[in-house]
C-alpha cells in the first residue's frame, strides 16, 4: 500500500522502507521481512473474515 504520510517522527526512513503509520505519522522502521509477515497476517485475517460473512450470508437466521 502506498500513503502520503509524515516522516517527522521517523527522520532514518527512506523511500522504500516499511513503516508502521498512525493518523498520518510514521512511528518506526520495520524489516522487510516483518513487513511481509504482517501483510501475510492480515490477508489471513481479512480471508477468514470474508469466509465468516459469506457463511453467515448463506445461512438465514444466522447470527450476524
Amino acid at each position: 500500500m502506498r500513503k502520503t504520510v509524515s516522516l517527522a517522527l521517523v527522520p532514518d526512513a527512506r523511500p522504500g522502507d516499511y513503516v508502521i503509520v498512525h493518523v498520518g505519522f510514521a512511528l518506526g522502521v520495520i524489516d522487510p521481512e516483518e513487513a511481509e509477515r504482517t501483510l501475510t497476517l492480515f490477508g489471513e485475517v481479512a480471508q477468514s473474515l470474508g469466509e465468516a460473512h459469506d457463511a453467515s450470508v448463506a445461512q438465514p437466521g444466522a447470527a450476524q
